[in-house]
Parts: C-alpha cells; sequence; structure tokens
C-alpha cells in the first residue's frame, strides 16, 4: 500500500538523490587558484566575486535524475513486493556506482589536490544517506511480506 513505511522511506531516499541538484559536492578548492565548487551540475569558479559555471556534467546530471526517479517508481509498485525488494537493490547497486562516478569526476576537477574534510560538501553526504533509506524500506517491504502470511496462515 502506498501509505506504509517503506514508501516514506522511499521518498526520503528519491529526496536525498534529488537534493544533489542543491547542495555542493566539494567546496572552496582552490584550483588554478581560483575558488572552486563542485556540483553534480558541473563545476563552478569564483570570477570577480561571481559564481561562473565552467564546466557542465552532463551525464551526470542526467544520471542524477534518473537515480532519483527510480525510488519514486519503486512506490507505485507496492502490489508486487518481490519486485519491489529487487528495484530497490537494483537501485543501491546504481547509488554505489553513482557515488563512485561522483568521486571520480571530483578528483578529476581537484587533479593532485588534497582535500579536507572542511572541502567536503552535504552533497557527498546524501548518497550513503540515501542507500540507508533504501536499505530501511526493504525491511519495511520485508515487514509487510511477513505480516500478510501470518495473516494468511490465520484464515
Amino acid at each position: 500500500m502506498i501509505q506504509r513505511v517503506q514508501s516514506i522511506y522511499l521518498f526520503l531516499a528519491a529526496l536525498a538523490i534529488f537534493a544533489l541538484f542543491l547542495f555542493p559536492l566539494v567546496h572552496n578548492v582552490y584550483v588554478d587558484n581560483k575558488p572552486t565548487t563542485i556540483m553534480v551540475t558541473g563545476t563552478y569558479q569564483d570570477v570577480n566575486g561571481v559564481q561562473t559555471h565552467i564546466d557542465h556534467f552532463v551525464a551526470l546530471t542526467a544520471v542524477t535524475g534518473v537515480a532519483a526517479f527510480i525510488p519514486l517508481l519503486i512506490i507505485f509498485l507496492y502490489k508486487n513486493r518481490k519486485m519491489q525488494v529487487t528495484l530497490c537493490y537494483s537501485a543501491m547497486l546504481l547509488v554505489i556506482g553513482y557515488s563512485f562516478w561522483i568521486a571520480q569526476a571530483a578528483k578529476a576537477v581537484v587533479g593532485d589536490i588534497t582535500l579536507q574534510p572542511s572541502n567536503y560538501g552535504i552533497g557527498m553526504f546524501l548518497c550513503p544517506l540515501a542507500i540507508v533509506f533504501l536499505l530501511l524500506a526493504i525491511r519495511g517491504i520485508h515487514n509487510d511480506e511477513r505480516l500478510l502470511k501470518s495473516a494468511n496462515r490465520l484464515r
């Protein structure tokens, strides 16, 4: 059913991934002696006090949208719990691979510069948060399955 707790967890997972559009992955890193911010949409540099979009990550932006849409799609597959669980595991694998892709894109921009913990943005922590929400959704789906099996035994 749509009003179950796993629907909330799936919605929060989608929201965490959509939040990558708002929050930077890495900020205040000096590349070519200019403060640089890296987001999933691209690289922004501070030029004369104005944030300028200097590099676009088109594929990364598109995959972000797809990765965020999948948990929303899973919510409406509530009649087929096995498919929900399978798609949740697939979404987790997608998010894990996607986070490695994000890390490689950020590393390509920064190059040999060592990042300090103060340079990490909120965006670096949103993918693991989405994975936690997907795991909680899987647990909720399994609890529903157990509840239905116990109700079927009583009939």
